[in-house]
């Protein structure tokens, strides 16, 4: 009997066995998912992996403190006594970016290499008599690094006197030639949307308007390209589709909803450039472009408007955190170096991203999900938890809802949530939230759309014991590849400072819990410094505001805000309009605005009586500051007047790229005596008469 006993036992082990085989056998075959709809090449996924790199704006109109050049600028200025692109090169590594891409020749048509096919290049500036090859410099310093190197050229050109004629593509062709055989592995060709407008042309002075879906063979131009740099990828703002797509704006953020699909053909509004195309039939991410300055090139003015840590990590979160890459960029000084504040600011930022995401509260720790690919292990819900980009949690074929819940075994405190799928196989989620297990109640911290390439959300500190992804819809099955939390360190808001027109300083703060210290008188505020406590009465002469905010319980501040103003504009007022509105114009407030309307002629004045006689130099302005606003003003006259009858044309030009940078335009003249100011603004970015303004002020000696 004992034997009959241990027989029965050995077979029933051995059939359990087998089962378990046959079981494991199973999962293993189990199919993997198919892709689903547009995909990435491989030059994309290279792209999409370095997440960040680097812009360098350098040309002529560095020397003329101009965002745009007109062409026309003296080449002998161009001596950059200190140029050191392995200064460049350095920063931008010890930054964590992967590659650079410089601005080899921005509008102007001055050529930052000695190209065969023009005169107007560093080859006859007086910078290294004429030997030098920043391009040459800038690849080898790149190489040195471990950077990629990529090349911008802009097809508009502002010098050439064959601009707008079938001659000029031949032109741009060869030097796109020369930029893309000549130094090694280029990584992303940057072709910018400016196309047409005034310029020197040759000494022709005139404006020329071309057709930018078709004057540049687009369809021929990116054979050549992929001919001469098999894996590149291409950017361009300009008719026909390339690999990557702008995002419509150059504040640092792309749309929460952040398809990275667009059609093949037909035009892209703004809004689609912002979000992508859900059901687009064609792969095409976005790339967020900003430069850590308020402008492109190097501005002395824009020395205290670096951007601060908070601004740059809302960056980071706005671009690299919602499906997109970040290209950040650096404008070099006169003297060849990047400044020393721009240098820090971005050291710190690599900083405090690297502290934000050191420790992944979720790897490797246990977790459940309510659908597993053919019950394997090989698509369970610790493939999205292992770190590892190649494998992932991957649902049945038609289950496209499912929830995935990461057990931290304990109360852990964490305000950061991140997702990435795996978009070899195509972009599918459309809508998820993430809750929180908080004293044995689920509570939602977050509901949103897409994931994509990357996805991160901040939300306020808790402390939970689990976490549940929720995928509330896709558009096939769902492919996770990762999934992070972290729990990192807070940032301290700078405050930010107006003047209104009754001359009172008001400083608004951040957030709700620090306090506020400041100075007028140019000093760096301290916890020591006068603390605010409401508006601030100032006489009517320029001062310098700064101001932080401080946590007490931490004894951590914030970056310090700093703000000139000039003469009060208390006794300012608009004539010549009878809409009161018009007013606000004046109340120092950026985030009020006003506009004429589309009735009637162009040119379109605005007219401010000072209250009294002036010395000025200069004027500001401001245009309104809601995304895709209407009526921002490209070209203008400014007028003085002591009465009001008699006028002087003082000066005349165009705000250069004010449409994706729409931020404050100042320009200078020599100093006049005026009570009465101008604006005649005679074109703006609609191309009708609907001229907007938020702000108009004065600079005076």
């Amino acid at each position: 009997m004992k034997l009959k006993k241990a027989l029965k036992l050995t077979s029933i082990a051995g059939v359990m066995c087998l089962a378990g085989l046959l079981f494991i056998s199973c999962n293993e075959d189990v199919k993997p998912p198919g892709a689903y709809g547009p995909v990435p090449n491989e030059n994309q996924l290279r792209w999409q992996e370095m997440e960040y790199y680097a812009f360098i704006h350098f040309s002529l109109n560095t020397y003329t403190d101009q965002s745009w050049g007109f062409g026309d600028e003296d080449i002998n200025l161009f001596n950059p006594e200190k140029l050191d692109c392995r200064q460049w090169a350095r920063i931008c590594k010890e930054a964590g970016m992967k590659g650079v891409i410089l601005t080899a020749k921005h509008h102007s048509g001055f050529c930052l290499w000695p190209s065969e096919y023009t005169e107007y290049s560093v080859k006859n500036a007086p910078w290294k008599n004429g030997k030098g090859d920043i391009v040459r410099e800038m690849a080898d310093a790149c190489k040195e690094y471990g950077l990629k190197f990529g090349v911008y050229l802009s097809p508009w050109d502002r010098n050439y006197a064959e601009y707008g004629r079938p001659e000029y593509i031949t032109y741009f062709r060869n030097q796109l030639t020369e930029l893309l055989t000549n130094y090694g592995d280029i990584f992303e060709v940057w072709f910018d949307g400016a196309n047409g407008g005034s310029g020197y042309y040759g000494g022709a002075n005139e404006t020329r308007k071309i057709d930018r879906k078709t004057y540049y063979d687009w369809p021929n131009t990116y054979k050549l390209v992929r001919e001469l740099q098999p894996d590149i990828v291409i950017w361009n703002d300009n008719g026909d589709r390339a690999d990557l797509r702008w995002v419509g704006t150059e504040g640092g953020y792309v749309g929460k909803t952040n398809w990275s699909l667009l059609n093949a053909t037909g035009d892209v509004p703004e809004d689609m450039l912002m979000h992508g195309l859900e059901d687009g039939d064609s792969w095409v991410p976005g790339e967020v472009n900003t430069s850590i300055r308020p402008e492109w090139f190097y501005h002395p003015a824009e020395d205290s408007k670096v951007k601060t840590l908070p601004q740059l990590m809302d960056t980071y979160y706005h671009s690299i955190g919602r499906n997109a890459t970040l290209l950040l960029n650096f404008p070099i000084m006169p003297n060849g170096l990047i400044h020393e504040k721009d240098e820090k600011a971005v050291l710190d930022f690599a900083a405090a991203v690297k502290e934000a995401f050191a420790v992944n509260l979720a790897e490797n720790v246990q977790s459940e999900a309510t659908n597993i690919r053919g019950n394997s292990k090989a698509y369970g819900p610790e493939k999205a938890l292992d770190d590892d980009g190649e494998t992932y949690w991957a649902t049945d074929d038609g289950v496209d809802t499912a929830s995935l819940t990461i057990d931290f075994g304990k109360p852990t405190r964490f305000n950061r949530f991140m997702a990435q799928e795996y978009i070899r196989l195509g972009q599918r989620v459309k809508s998820f939230t993430i809750e929180a297990l908080i004293d044995d109640q689920w509570q939602q911290l977050a509901e949103e759309t897409t994931i994509g390439y990357k996805r991160i959300l901040r939300f306020p500190t808790v402390e939970a014991t689990k976490l549940r992804f929720n995928i509330t819809g896709a558009k096939s099955n769902p492919v996770i590849s990762n999934i992070a939390v972290y729990d990192a360190p807070q940032l301290l808001t700078p405050p930010s400072v107006i003047r209104g027109k009754s001359g009172k300083v008001t400083i608004i703060p951040g957030d709700k819990e620090s306090e506020i210290y400041y100075t007028l008188d140019g000093s760096t505020p301290t916890p020591d410094s006068e603390k605010y406590t409401g508006p601030i009465t100032t006489g009517d002469g320029k001062i310098e505001v700064r101001a932080m905010a401080y946590a007490r319980a931490s004894g951590k501040s914030s970056p310090v805000t700093e703000e000139k103003f000039g003469i009060s504009r208390k006794s300012w007022k608009i004539v010549g309009v009878d809409d009161e509105k018009a007013q606000v114009v004046l109340d120092g407030d950026p985030q009020t605005a006003w506009n004429h309307g589309k009735d009637g002629k162009l040119p379109v004045d605005l007219v401010v009586d000072l209250g009294e006689v002036q010395e000025i130099n200069g004027f500001r302005y401001l245009p309104n500051q809601s995304i895709w606003s209407p009526g921002i003003i490209t070209d203008y006259v400014f007028y003085t007047s002591v009465d009001n009858k008699n006028w002087r044309k003082t000066d005349q030009g165009e705000f250069s790229n004010i449409r994706n940078n729409p931020l404050w335009q100042t320009k200078n003249f020599p100093v006049v005596k005026a009570r009465y100011i101008k604006l005649r603004a005679e074109k703006n970015t609609e191309g009708d008469r609907n001229m907007g303004y938020a702000e108009i002020d004065v600079i005076t000696p």
